[in-house]
């Protein structure tokens, strides 16, 4: 019988791989003989060793034998080459003889024929075991793998009152700093950072993972920062364009809705921006709204988040954290490419008119309300933390 314990291991050996293996999923694996581990491995990083192998280069430098041993790993063994070579090949090269998997893999190239083909070598395969937990590693990877465009977070932190800043704009800090502490593991967790212009202009903000360990050395590895901007209002002086050469930056403008004036002060920032070491993607618009101001007709483009995330998606970036603005928290709900929700809530009430986590125009009926489920309630110090999933 298999030994749940060592399918924990497994799981616990595959988070440490987080924020280094995207657009790779988190894999590790544990080789058991005689009742003992002698040897356990998960997947570094991107390009690195997978799991498997690790394991096996583990039970060598233990001088352990795997001959004859049965391996726990919570992802089915790859089959094909990639940038590194299947490591079904060499779980039958190290004479394993039982392999017991926790996911399966949805990826085209593996997607059963791992273990079938482990089979075929005459190796006994137990699927699905402890498969809802180690499924749970590997949302992003599942997602991304399927649907080829990022998965999609949005986080925010609010007082019970439901605000995310005072009726003057103020919001430092609502929550605790354990809170804002854990924010930095999740910017370390997915692959790319998205906000409006409206957060960056108001807050001025570094958006990178400032994860340090005991000797304050950075830990932590940075998204990639993306800005919805459409007409490129980013200040030259802001932190995001100064650190642009040493943080992969990208800006997202819109095609739509400039006049040849307009257009000529727009080529000429982009250049300058360019030559910072930002990057700038041109995107078609969508969801026109009213410009502000009262009496204002003129429609203002925005970002066609749709288009946006598959063009992420060929780039590679499997995963977005949404950490800005009330707008554009309702721009990507009414697109529909929500996949999860973080929500801080601290012990605090604003009252008065301070903005809510998603502005927008709103629903009309409660019945075209955008649901989610619950998934997970936790705390730090006295703030609760909410996960949600569609």
């Amino acid at each position: 019988m298999a030994n749940e314990n060592f399918m924990y291991r497994a799981i616990e050996l595959a988070r440490g791989g987080e924020g280094k293996t995207n657009p790779n999923p988190l894999v590790g694996a544990v080789i058991v003989k005689d009742g003992r581990i002698i040897g356990e491995g998960f997947h570094h990083a991107y390009g690195q060793l997978h799991a498997e192998r690790e394991a096996l280069k583990n039970c060598a430098e233990r001088g352990e034998n795997p001959q004859g041993a049965t391996i726990y790993v919570t992802l089915e063994p790859c089959c094909h080459f990639g940038r590194q070579p299947p490591c079904t090949h060499a779980l039958v090269e190290a004479g394993i003889s039982r392999v017991v998997v926790g996911s399966r893999d949805p990826n085209p190239l593996v997607q059963g024929k791992g273990n079938a083909y482990l089979r075929e070598q005459g190796i006994s395969v137990e699927e699905d075991f402890l498969r809802d937990e180690c499924d749970s590693l590997n949302p992003i990877f599942f997602h991304y793998i399927t649907k080829k465009t990022p998965f999609i977070a949005l986080k925010y932190a609010m007082t019970l009152d439901g605000k995310i800043a005072t009726r003057t704009g103020e919001s430092k800090w609502i929550t605790s700093e354990e809170s804002r502490d854990y924010v930095h593991l999740l910017r370390n967790r997915y692959a790319g950072i998205l906000v409006g212009i409206g957060t960056v202009l108001a807050d001025d903000p570094m958006l990178n993972c400032r994860l340090v360990n005991e000797k304050g050395e950075p830990t932590g590895r940075n998204p990639v920062r993306i800005i919805c901007d459409s007409d490129l209002k980013i200040p030259l002086l802001s932190k995001i364009v100064k650190t642009a050469e040493k943080i992969p930056t990208i800006l997202v403008s819109c095609k739509d809705g400039r006049s040849e004036d307009d257009e000529k002060i727009y080529i000429e920032k982009k250049a300058v921006l360019e030559s910072s070491g930002l990057e700038v993607l041109e995107v078609p618009g969508a969801n026109l709204l009213k410009e502000s101001g009262e009496g204002s007709k003129k429609p203002k483009p925005q970002v066609d988040l749709n288009v946006l995330m598959k063009i992420l998606g060929e780039k590679g970036i499997d995963s977005l954290l949404i950490e800005g603005g009330s707008e554009i928290h309702y721009s990507a709900l009414k697109s529909g490419i929500v996949n999860k929700i973080y929500v801080f809530v601290a012990p605090k009430i604003f009252g008065g008119a301070g903005k809510t986590p998603v502005g927008g125009e709103g629903v009309n009926l409660p019945d075209e309300a955008f649901n989610f489920q619950l998934e997970k309630v936790s705390r730090f110090g006295d703030d609760v933390f909410l996960e949600y999933k569609k």
